[in-house]
Parts: C-alpha cells; sequence; structure tokens
C-alpha cells in the first residue's frame, strides 16, 4: 500500500519527530486484521465492491472530480492536468447510468493545449441555476496561453448528448494570475450561488455564478474571505509559486445550524479558519486553528454536518488526518483549538490527499493508498471500516515527492451511496460498500449537510 502530497516548510526529520505520537494513535485506532487483508491479490477489504473502472490514459494526468447528485443526472466529471510535460488539460465527462459500465461520453481539451504551461485542469464543480445545469472546471496555467484564467463554465443541462455540451463563459484574474487550484460551490441562504475559489493572492475569492452564467463575468466577483494578517507557514518552495505569503488552498462552505450562520473553512498558511459569511461581502472571522505541533500550512478542512467536528489534513509525508472538537470555540470559550482529539491514517508512511464527510464515515482519496474509508462514531478513536488500492505501481520517484501518484479525488452520491474515485493514473472507479446504500443526516441523528447542495431547496440546506 502507498500515499503522497505536498512538502512543509520543516525537514522531514523534524516533522517526524511533532506528529509521531499523533501516528501512534492514528495506528492504533485501525484494526490490525483489517491491515493485514491487503496482498497484491487482494487489493481490497471484504466489504467493497468494485463496480466499474475505466483507463483513462496517461501517467498522473487525472485530478479531481464530481459526481452529480440526481440519480436521473447519472454524470461524473473528471479534471484532466498533468504534473510533467505530458500535454493533458481539460475535463472528461462520465455517463455512470449503469455504476459497472462507466463511459466515456465528452473530452474536453483546452484550445491549443500543448502550448499550456502548468498543471491544466485541477478541480471541478457543478451547479443547477433557473433550471439548467452548469459544470465548472478550474484551471491552473503557467506562463503563456490563458495564465490569467480560473475556470471555464460549461452548460451541461443537454447531457448525455454530447453534442449539446457547450461553453458559457470563462473566470479570470488578471490581479490573481496562475489560475484557481481549488474551488468549491455553495448555494447560500440567500437563494444565490456562489463560487469559492483560491488564488495566488492571500484570500479566497467569491464569484456570483448566476451573474457568471448570465453573461456578467466581469461583475461576478462579490466578496473575497481573507486569510488572517500575520498567519505564517507555507509549503516547501511556496516563493516560486505564491504572489503572498498568505494562501489558502482548500475550501468548504456550510451552513451551521447552531448559529444559522453560512460558513466558510479554509485550510491554508499558518492552519484553519472559519468565518461567517451569511452577509458574503462581509465575512466575519469566527475562530482559527492555528499553532498545531506538525501543521505549517493547512490543507483540507472539513466540518461535521452540525459544525462540531474537524476533519484535517496537512499534506505533507507521514502526517495523519488530524480530529478537532470545535465546540470550546462554538461556546465562545475560545477563538483558537490547537490540539486535536485523534488523528488516522492508513499506513504511517504515506499521507492522504482529499476526504468527503457523510457522518459518521470519512471517505479518502489515499494517493497510494487508494480509497480508504474510516468511522467517527467516536470521533476520539476513528476506526477504518473499508478500502481498495486503486494504484498498485511504482512511486514517481524515490522520496517524499515520488509519492504524488494514485487516488486524488473522492465523491460519494447521497441517493444511492455510490463511491467514486478518480487516480492520477488508473483513471476513474466506482465502488459500493456494505451496508452504506445511501446518506442523510436524519439516519444518523444529525443535520442532512454535506458537500452536495440541495438545489431545489429555498435554501441551502434542510434542517
Amino acid at each position: 500500500m502507498n500515499r503522497s502530497s505536498t512538502a512543509s516548510t520543516a525537514s522531514t526529520a523534524s516533522l517526524l519527530s511533532i506528529c509521531f505520537a499523533g501516528v501512534l494513535l492514528a495506528a492504533s485506532t485501525v484494526p490490525a486484521a483489517t491491515l493485514a487483508q491487503w496482498t497484491p491479490l487482494e487489493r481490497g477489504s471484504s466489504n467493497i465492491e468494485v463496480l466499474g473502472h475505466v483507463p483513462l490514459g496517461g501517467m498522473v494526468s487525472v485530478m479531481d472530480m464530481e459526481v452529480e447528485q440526481d440519480l436521473d443526472r447519472p454524470f461524473a466529471y473528471v479534471a484532466r492536468g498533468h504534473i510533467g510535460e505530458f500535454a493533458v488539460k481539460g475535463m472528461d465527462v462520465m455517463d455512470i447510468s449503469d455504476p459497472t459500465n462507466p463511459k466515456i461520453i465528452k473530452r474536453w481539451r483546452i484550445e491549443d493545449e500543448e502550448l499550456h504551461t502548468g498543471l491544466g485542469g485541477m478541480d471541478v464543480k457543478y451547479f443547477k441555476w433557473e433550471g439548467r445545469y452548469y459544470v465548472v472546471q478550474s484551471t491552473q496555467f503557467g506562463p503563456g496561453p490563458n495564465a490569467n484564467l480560473g475556470a471555464v463554465v460549461f452548460d451541461v443541462t443537454g447531457l448525455p448528448d454530447a453534442s449539446k455540451f457547450r461553453e458559457v463563459a470563462r473566470i479570470e484574474s488578471d490581479e490573481f494570475p496562475g489560475g484557481f487550484h481549488n474551488i468549491f460551490i455553495y448555494k447560500h441562504s440567500n437563494g444565490r450561488v456562489y463560487l469559492f475559489t483560491t488564488v495566488n493572492g492571500g484570500q479566497a475569492n467569491v464569484y456570483d455564478l448566476g451573474m457568471v452564467v448570465a453573461g456578467e463575468e466581469d461583475a461576478a466577483l462579490v466578496s473575497n474571505v481573507p486569510v488572517p494578517a500575520g498567519a505564517t507557514g507555507a509549503p516547501a518552495g511556496a516563493e516560486e509559486i505564491l504572489a503572498s505569503s498568505l494562501f489558502y488552498h482548500d475550501l468548504y462552505v456550510g451552513f451551521h445550524p447552531g448559529t444559522g450562520e453560512d460558513r466558510f473553512y479554509g485550510g491554508g498558511t499558518g492552519g484553519y479558519y472559519v468565518y461567517d459569511v451569511s452577509d458574503v461581502e462581509n465575512p466575519v472571522l469566527r475562530h482559527t486553528m492555528t499553532g498545531i505541533n506538525g501543521v505549517q500550512w493547512g490543507h483540507t478542512f472539513t466540518p461535521s454536518p452540525d459544525g462540531r467536528y474537524a476533519v484535517t489534513e496537512t499534506e505533507y509525508q507521514y502526517a495523519p488526518l488530524r480530529i478537532f472538537d470545535m465546540q470550546p470555540a462554538l461556546d465562545g470559550e475560545r477563538t483558537n483549538i490547537n490540539q486535536p482529539i485523534s488523528a488516522w491514517t492508513a499506513n504511517w508512511e504515506n499521507l492522504a490527499h482529499n476526504h468527503e464527510v457523510r457522518w459518521p464515515y470519512v471517505f479518502v482519496s489515499g494517493y497510494l493508498d487508494g480509497l480508504q474509508i474510516f468511522s467517527l462514531e467516536d470521533p476520539k478513536k476513528p476506526q477504518t471500516v473499508g478500502y481498495y488500492d486503486t494504484y498498485t505501481g511504482p512511486k514517481l520517484a524515490e522520496g517524499e515527492f515520488g509519492m504524488y501518484n494514485g487516488a486524488f479525488g473522492v465523491d460519494v452520491r447521497n441517493a444511492d451511496g455510490l463511491i467514486v474515485i478518480s487516480d492520477m493514473s488508473t483513471g476513474f472507479w466506482t465502488f459500493r460498500m456494505d451496508g452504506f446504500n445511501g446518506w442523510n443526516g436524519a439516519d444518523w441523528g444529525v443535520p442532512d449537510i454535506s458537500s452536495a447542495q440541495k438545489w431545489e431547496d429555498d435554501v441551502s440546506v434542510a434542517f
């Protein structure tokens, strides 16, 4: 088994010593019998069924992905980029009406893709507005064509008829060139649909997508969420890729039932930050999670449906996923939390890339460890409940950066529990886990809130 991601500014040796206790705790939560099952011929736990697999071609050419939640729209979107010189820069559209036989129905590539530098297609999300469906493909291009392009927006209402797939807008950022590494689309309680994006400029930009698809791209930037001034800590080499020492890497936005607020959760310089974005034009910092041993910067930050617990990632080798209890901040007792209550890892030598929370389950795209699923039924004692290794090939090279291969993106369709993985080298995968036939928060005694938006509701979530 295996895994990978980004480096932190601290040396590997110091990072090992800082987080070793957390890794030991995480490893102790994984049943030995579960770990012992893996062999090259038995790549997964017995409760995980591989439904379908489509190789997409090209080593390290597959990035993030998104699955539509409506069973009547069985489509998934896979971002295509490349860490290297091989020119694959765009998006693939998958028909998953038969999850055992996924099919590519559309390949979109940026014009003159061989002239473009940088990573290419990175993150991808879909949304619904005024009865039509759209997909936003984020892009990251270096010097050359489209260096200021952040995202391309497509109307996908007519799928599966690929001839009706059409580009409707492009979102550019002249002030912060280099594109959008990550994006999140949120249906706000005010009824608008907003695109939250990372930029190379110490903030997250917020675009009104209703304005974008109406042809008002130039006026669609309605706000930004800042990284608090004074935050410190960045990945190794950040000075070469970031226009500012302050940055967000990943974003999540969700309704918080306890306060009635729309809340932004951002991982970036120094750790993790929570803002009230109910008045989207005037974000208010609620609390921070900084000064954490082993955390120079935050990668991914996902709350539980009630906003109490946080699953966080820091992308360097040996780093576990850290679990935090944010209740002291919610109660007003603290403005900063710097101690996790537990940690989880699939393999202490590796690391995870991304995750989706469907409480109490956390679905992880674990680079060299493939699909991993653990339970937070007791948040202080995470337990691995299933896994499947989607990549059994070699590391890219020796050392930490050679580990960045394998499972990259993960998503879950709430209606029926379909699990989907995008693997950087092996392509697109569909899975089911025994006993997990869909997710609704009410079934678990929590608000029905996840990254999946409720496009038909009057507000962002039902609670």
